[in-house]
Parts: C-alpha cells; sequence; structure tokens
C-alpha cells in the first residue's frame, strides 16, 4: 500500500506513519516528490486496512496498489523518477543521455581512447565490461579488477562516469568501489540474489530485461532492487528471444513506451544487442528515441572487426559520430533534448 501525506507534512508525522508501519511488522520507502511525501510500505500487506493510517495527522490518503510490482508502479508516484550517474549524467529528466563504449574492457589504451572519442562526439557515460557473463565457456570472459581498474583510468582522463557488468552477488562490492552504475544484464535478470545485493549498495543500477521475461516479470524482478533500499533503478529494453532469426534478439520499441506507461522509474534502450548487427543500429537508435526513450546504451568499439565480443553489432568511431547529430534532431522533433557532451556542432 501507500500512504501519501498533506502538502507541508511535518517529519514528526512521517515519522508517526512509519511507526505504525514498523507495529504492522512491515517496512517503508519514503518518496520525496516536489510538493507531497508518500510512504511506500513493504511486505505483506494483503490483510492490512489502508484506512488505519488516514486517521494519523499529516495523512491525505492511503491505498492499496493495485499492480503486482509495488516499488515500480507508477501508482506511488505520480512524477517520473529521475538517476543521476556520477555528478551530471542525468537519466531520466528532459535530456536523454547517451552510454558508449565497447562490449569489453580490452586494454587502457582502448578503453581510454574509446572513452575520449564518445565524449568528443557527444556522448555522457561510458559503458565497459570488466566482467562478461558468456554463452562459451571458451570465450573472452573479462579482465575481472584489472577491468575495473582501466575503467577508472578511463574516467579519470575523461571525467565521464562509468557503467559496467556485475554478475555475482560477491562481486557487488568491489564493482561498486569502481563504478558509477552498475549493470545487470540478462543473463542474471532474474538472479534474485544479485538484484537484492545491487539493491543493498548506494550506486544506481542499469537493469536490463531477461531475454525471455514479460513486462510483469521484469517489474516484478525490479522491485527486489527497489525493495532492498535502492531507488535508483534504470530499466533497459535489450530485446527478447523469440523464432525470429534475422536479428539477434527481437527489439520491442512498444516495450519501451509501456514500461513508460506502468513505470515511474526511467527507461533506456539497448538497440546494439536488441538487434545483433551493426546495420540496424543507426535505425533502431533513432527509433528509440522517438518512441520516447530516456536515453540510449550503444556498443562503440575502435576497430568492431577485431572486437574480442560483439563486434558484430558494435558502431565503428565514424558511424558513432554521424549518429549522434541525428539523434539530436529526432529529440527536438519529440520535444526532448539530447545531452551531447562535448559535440561542438550539430
Amino acid at each position: 500500500m501507500i500512504i501519501v501525506m498533506q502538502p507541508g507534512a511535518s517529519q514528526q508525522e512521517i515519522d508517526n506513519v512509519i511507526q505504525l508501519v514498523h507495529d504492522m511488522e512491515l517496512k517503508e520507502h519514503i518518496i520525496h516528490g516536489t510538493e507531497l511525501t508518500v510512504v511506500a510500505v513493504i511486505g505483506e500487506d494483503r490483510k492490512k486496512d489502508p484506512q488505519v493510517f488516514e486517521t494519523l495527522p499529516g495523512v491525505q490518503k492511503a491505498m492499496k496498489v493495485l499492480a503486482p510490482y509495488k516499488m515500480a508502479s507508477k501508482e506511488i508516484s505520480a512524477e517520473r523518477s529521475t538517476v543521476t550517474l556520477g555528478e551530471h549524467c542525468v537519466i531520466g529528466g528532459k535530456q536523454l543521455q547517451v552510454i558508449a563504449g565497447p562490449c569489453s574492457v580490452e586494454s587502457e589504451e582502448q578503453i581510454i581512447d574509446t572513452a575520449k572519442l564518445i565524449k568528443q562526439s557527444g556522448a555522457t557515460a561510458l559503458r565497459g565490461g570488466a566482467f562478461k557473463p558468456r554463452t562459451n565457456p571458451y570465450s573472452f570472459q573479462g579482465h575481472g579488477k584489472t577491468g575495473l581498474e582501466m575503467l577508472a583510468a578511463a574516467r579519470q582522463a575523461t571525467g565521464l562516469p562509468i557503467v559496467t557488468e556485475v554478475i555475482t552477488p560477491g562481486d557487488v562490492e568491489l564493482v561498486s568501489r569502481y563504478a558509477d552504475c552498475l549493470q545487470i544484464g540478462t543473463r542474471n535478470a532474474q538472479n534474485y540474489k544479485l538484484l537484492e545485493a545491487c539493491g543493498d549498495q548506494p550506486k544506481p543500477v542499469l537493469y536490463k530485461r531477461g531475454m525471455s521475461m514479460t513486462i510483469d516479470e521484469y517489474l516484478q524482478a525490479a522491485d527486489y532492487i527497489l525493495a532492498a533500499g535502492n531507488p535508483n533503478v534504470i530499466l533497459c529494453e535489450r530485446g527478447i528471444r523469440t523464432f525470429e532469426k534475422f536479428s539477434r534478439n527481437t527489439y520491442s520499441l512498444a516495450a519501451i513506451t509501456e514500461l513508460q506507461y506502468r513505470s515511474h522509474l526511467p527507461v533506456i534502450g539497448d538497440p546494439s544487442h536488441g538487434t545483433g548487427h551493426v546495420h540496424l543500429v543507426p535505425a533502431m537508435s533513432k527509433a528509440t528515441v522517438a518512441a520516447g526513450a530516456d536515453g540510449l546504451a550503444l556498443e562503440v568499439h575502435l576497430d568492431p572487426q577485431h572486437a574480442w565480443s560483439d563486434g558484430a553489432q558494435t558502431l565503428n568511431p565514424q558511424q558513432f559520430s554521424e549518429l549522434m547529430p541525428q539523434l539530436v534532431r529526432i529529440a527536438e522533433a519529440v520535444d526532448r533534448e539530447l545531452a551531447v557532451g562535448e559535440m561542438a556542432q550539430v
């Protein structure tokens, strides 16, 4: 259930609500809006009467959340949430952000040079895998901690916040020491212990939809992160597995719009993984912006033909620099803005 406080409710009145939540052996999650404070109640509350809370001073109304996903539901927040990576990269506001970089961190020189290039072209965050869960056990699995150190060197050189994947609960503490945002990939989308571990640390989480997950399953799983105490969750559509073979996955633009319809969380798209073929990525990137996404995650490599992983879906520097001005124009057409970093001219 959710308890909506009256405008101007005092901290003591909010504390009284929290105390009653605890008396019911439930947990609270406080959401501070620009005008109202909402207390979301976490736990088995189906047998609890919301009207009990309405007798407390400062409470405007209390109600059940109808969606099976409680914390991710738009029912608990009339305002869309924003998530900040680093100091300036705000995902979910009017400006759209582009997160770009290689699938895998291969060397310090490679990741620093890539970071400089994507920043010059307008990207506002750097992606790169230090830990790589791979379908084939003999494929490159990433440099691990050394890869994280390389990413940190790229951040130091460019100022770009870094997004990198974490694949086990035991690695969460290590990755969170280096990363500005922890990514949960599709293979771990229903690894609930990992979701809880990411929810139990303060860094933002970029949470990709599982390759076989429905929208309901995806949002319920997102609640594992939110209910553990971390409100900074970014949803990412990256395609699902279907019978279609022309693309690596079936990338759903409608899922982006549907997620925004159901949830207050920011939503971005990953057309690189969503399509798996570089000739599809520019068009699907533009379509993602037109569909209302809050940003993009794109794979960019200095030499995709020799990339250690996912070269077939990866933009080269020229393709990326040509795409960015086009995204600026698409964003303007749908009354948004593209945060363009250092891009000098569009």
